[in-house]
């Protein structure tokens, strides 16, 4: 009422000054016309006087000419008469004063004019003037009410909206107070249930079929949790209509399913949560506040009984929840002292079952009418550990795949050296025939000089044996190179049969894969019952809730954390939430809110469990770490080394122990298990609004697309989904502390590999810049320095235990093509523990610029390239190799070696012109050769020292004079 008469009020108010306003113009224009006509009156006025005045000015200049005209008249006339000088002069002056008379009375004319003209301009501004200043009060005016109007509309509005929040926030606070005592009446009805204890005895089997029980346990437990997800939607709007038919239908599938298992004390619990499903759905009454809870007390129900059978063990028939569920079908409302107690309830009528041949009743079809059948799903069921074989018989394949790829490309290097070798064959026996020819010509002249000369001595077949023989080498050679190009099409077929096994290898890696992938989804009915349990033992209300739960995981890391989630999920209610009561003292809802985030960033799965409670108490926890002995009393800690305390085995701040907590093994055990997959476990609290923990796990452990690098010696992998890019940074800008590297408009931090993983500083020797890999990991980007990127390839992840996998970076290991192990490297842990740890001992790090020396072999020979790579490599060097010296100048443009061991007869370019091309460049020219050569002369040993070579050994060389000079040159190098 109040705000109808302000509102008839504001109209009246507004009508009134519409009138004034009104009125107002009226006048205004009025004002406005009788100005507008004393100006035109005035302006006629003006505009008669000026004409006046051009009349009188035009008959004064008439009568001035008639004068005129009659003095000249009269002069002309009294010419003849000789009139005497002094009238002329008389006249004379007459005319000049009666001129100066008119010019002043004209001029005085002129003047009054101009006067007139001014005065009447004037009040013409002055007119001007007044009528603006009344125009600008009018519209001071005009803007003052419409300001005051404006106030008062604003006044007016605001006491409206403020008796609408007012009115809403006692609407709320009647809702709020209606569904504290409704949870309060729930709480206490549900209470009021009596709870048959199982027996602890195990189940009794007799005359059931244990294989169709088996049979109804596996789909007990499929509906029970798709029944979960209806009841949360049921939770939310209670008038969901397909929540209700979809509840009906898995109730009364199960319900089929016990009592065709022969487990009745469930088909009774889901007969009569039928009941009162159906008794909604016909509209008989309402779905109450009090019923969902119900509902949940029942579905709870049935999961236990469930488990228990597929256990072996005994259930209770759960009749005081069977009479609750019933009474409420009726429509009877639910109260505390409503509910019958044990001691008064009438035993259960025994269900006597008929034979399983027996016709539908037409009640019991009538029943059922309404009830679409479930849609029956075509699902294979296996073993796990069978798909776990499976999967690793297909990394299997795919390693022994990569070993032959590789061994045929090696056969495919070893195919090339042939056809070299043949090329070089070739061309010997050419040069051998033309040789043999001569030969022979020269000793044919010389023994028969006289001899005829029509004849050849070659037509003559004078063949000589060493000739004969050449000619069977050149069919050999011919035989070996139609060799090679069958070899040659062999090694294309067989390439294009392991591209093809490659194709199906990988869609049979994909399949397995997606077949491990569970979503997230499937784990939510069970923790939904972990917190309404939570809840209800500990007199709290909450709800779980999802965002991103179709995310999926691989199969193993699901399972491994259920456990920890389920410990998270009894934390958050136990010791995160608050009372119904300190709730609302704190301001917030009675039910609080435990929420679980499920998203991917890179190859990483992020679980965030959060809760709206009263976050961590620090002061607890500081207190009870000083009494376990773990910080001193003043020891100065961050907040999150603080929090890091619960992690700890055996720690809690809980003053006693319950079911649910106090025992200090929950965080613990949630820690532990996430460090053993490879994750990572964070925390984040505010004080009274709440804590969140972060946990970021692999996604799988099998199958994944790696990139390679080199560091030193030693080769990893890392996940190709963590990588953002790869690039190049100057030596200078690396060396820098605080080096970062732009890209994509962001900053990558500097990291060198070598010192996250506690290997030698990346060098990349022979490159001008450094390489480097860009990785990101949620928040943290980082560029690592390697000395080799050697690109990506697709990898089978091997777990390798938990010693090695609770070391903070290692994700896995795979298997290489050569047999070989390479340790998956997760770079993120690596970077945020080199953040906080402690610098290197200045003696350590010296130690770490230590590397391997590169040694170059060169040679035509590939017998003689790989003995000698064999020897170095024995004794620890890196050894790269070339064929001859074009070769050799291709790789020293990549790469700078320490040392050369050069042959000097090869193709393309000898020994002395690729030493003279060394010597003759300044990046090149202090690399120290060696040359090895079956050239023993003393005149080529000169020429070598020459040009610059600094020892010459001969072939065959003794493997420890070989070691010793290298070794000689190297300290020589170095020093």
């Amino acid at each position: 009422m109040e705000a109808e008469r302000i509102e008839v009020g504001r109209i009246e108010a507004e009508r009134l000054e519409a009138e004034r306003l009104e009125a107002e113009r009226i006048e205004a224009e009025r004002i406005e016309a009788e100005d507008r006509d004393h100006v035109e009156r005035e302006a006629q006025l003006l505009e008669q006087e000026r004409i006046e005045a051009e009349r009188l000015e035009a008959e004064r200049l008439e009568a001035v000419g008639a004068e005129a005209e009659g003095f000249d008249a009269e002069r002309v006339v009294s010419g003849d008469g000789e009139l005497g000088q002094p009238d002329a002069e008389s006249l004379e002056a007459e005319t000049l004063e009666a001129e100066r008379l008119e010019a002043e009375r004209l001029e005085a004319a002129r003047l009054e004019a101009e006067r007139l003209e001014a005065e009447r301009l004037e009040a013409a501004r002055l007119e001007a003037a007044r009528l603006e200043a009344e125009r600008l009060e009018a519209e001071r005016l005009e803007a003052a009410r419409l300001e005051a109007a404006r106030f008062e509309a604003a006044r007016l509005e605001a006491a409206r909206l403020e008796a609408e929040r007012l009115e809403s926030e006692r609407l709320a606070a009647d809702r709020l107070e209606v569904d504290r005592v409704v949870a309060a009446a729930n709480a206490e009805m549900l209470a009021a249930i009596p709870t048959d204890e199982d027996p602890d005895a195990a189940f009794d089997f007799t005359g059931l079929d244990t294989e169709l029980v088996g049979i109804f346990v596996e789909e007990s437990r499929d509906l029970l949790d798709h029944s979960d997800g209806l009841l949360a939607k049921l939770r939310e709007s209670a008038s969901d209509r397909e929540a209700l038919v979809g509840l009906q239908r898995d109730l009364h599938t199960l319900k089929g399913g016990a009592r065709m298992a022969g487990i009745f004390a469930i088909g009774e619990l889901g007969h009569s949560m039928e009941s009162l499903l159906e008794a909604v759905s016909e509209q008989r009454f309402d779905l109450g506040r009090g019923d969902v809870p119900l509902l949940e007390r029942g579905f709870d129900r049935l999961h236990a009984m469930v488990t228990r059978v597929g256990e072996g063990r005994a259930i209770s028939p759960s009749q005081g929840l069977i009479d609750a569920l019933d009474a409420r079908a009726r429509g009877e409302e639910l109260l505390a002292g409503s509910v019958v107690a044990p001691a008064e309830r009438m035993p259960a009528p025994k269900v006597v079952m008929p034979p399983l041949t027996a016709p539908i009743g037409a009640a019991e079809a009538a029943e059922d009418d309404d009830i679409t059948p479930r849609a029956p799903q075509e699902q294979v069921r296996i073993r796990a550990d069978l798909l776990d074989r499976l999967v690793n018989y297909a990394g299997e394949v795919a390693i022994y795949r990569a070993r032959l790829e590789q061994q045929l490309g090696a056969f495919r290097g070893a195919m090339g050296e042939m056809e070299q070798t043949n090329t070089r064959l070739r061309d010997q026996l050419r040069r051998l025939d033309i040789e043999t020819e001569a030969q022979i010509i020269a000793r044919y002249q010389r023994e028969h000089d006289s001899a005829d000369a029509t004849f050849d001595p070659l037509e003559l077949d004078r063949f000589s044996t060493l000739q004969q023989l050449s000619r069977a080498l050149a069919e050999s050679v011919a035989d070996l190179t139609s060799l090679q190009g069958t070899l040659d099409d062999l090694t294309r077929q067989y390439e294009t049969l392991l591209l093809q096994q490659s194709r199906v290898s990988s869609d049979l890696q994909e399949g397995l894969m997606r077949t491990r992938m569970v979503p997230f989804d499937s784990l939510v009915p069970r923790l939904r019952r972990v917190v309404r349990q939570a809840a209800t033992e500990t007199g709290k209300h909450a709800q779980l809730r999802l965002e991103g739960a179709q995310g999926e995981l691989d199969r193993n890391v699901l399972e491994r954390m259920t456990a920890p989630l389920e410990h998270m999920l009894r934390n958050a209610v136990a010791h995160g939430l608050e009372t119904p009561g300190k709730r609302r003292e704190a301001g917030k809802a009675d039910e609080g809110a435990v929420r679980i985030s499920v998203r991917r960033e890179g190859s990483e799965v992020v679980l965030e469990v959060a809760d709206d409670g009263a976050g961590l108490d620090r002061e607890a926890i500081r207190r009870r770490g000083v009494e376990r002995g773990l910080i001193r009393d003043d020891a100065v800690l961050a907040e999150g080394d603080l929090d890091s305390l619960i992690f700890q085995p055996g720690f809690s701040t809980a003053d006693e122990v319950s079911r649910l907590s106090g025992r200090g093994v929950g965080m613990d055990v949630v820690a532990s298990e996430v460090r053993q997959l490879g994750g990572a476990l964070d925390i984040a609290t505010v004080r009274g609004r709440g804590t969140t923990f972060t946990m970021r796990l692999p996604q799988t452990l099998a199958v994944t697309q790696a990139v390679f690098v080199k560091i030193g010696e030693t080769s990893f992998a890392v996940p190709i989904a963590s990588v953002r890019g790869v690039g190049r940074i100057s030596r200078d800008e690396f060396g820098r502390p605080d080096a970062a590297y732009a890209y994509g408009g962001e900053d990558y931090a500097v990291h060198d590999l070598g010192g996250l993983v506690g290997h030698a500083p990346a060098r990349a020797d022979g490159h001008l810049q450094m390489p480097l890999l860009l990785v990101r990991s949620g928040e943290l980007r980082v560029a690592v320095a390697v000395d080799q990127i050697l690109g990506s390839r697709e990898i089978v992840v091997k777990p390798v235990g938990p010693q090695v996998a609770s070391v903070p970076g290692i994700f896995g290991a795979t298997i290489m093509g050569d047999g070989s192990v390479v340790v998956i490297l997760d770079v993120a842990p690596l970077v945020r523990r080199r953040q906080v740890a402690r610098p290197r001992d200045p003696a350590a790090e010296a130690a770490l610029q230590r590397r391997v020396p590169l040694v170059m072999v060169v040679d035509d020979s590939i017998t003689m390239r790989k003995v000698t790579a064999r020897v170095l490599e024995r004794h620890n060097y890196e050894v790269v190799t070339a064929k001859d010296g074009v070769d050799a100048l291709e790789r020293l443009a990549e790469r700078v070696p320490d040392l050369m061991l050069l042959d000097i007869e090869m193709p393309r370019m000898d020994g002395y012109e690729l030493a003279t091309e060394m010597k003759a460049d300044a990046r090149l020219r202090e690399v120290p050769i060696i040359m090895i050569t079956s050239r023993t002369g003393e005149k080529h040993r000169q020429r070598a020292f020459e040009i610059g070579v600094e020892r010459y050994l001969g072939k065959p060389y003794q493997e420890n004079e070989l070691l010793r000079n290298v070794h000689d040159l190297l300290e020589q190098h170095d020093g």
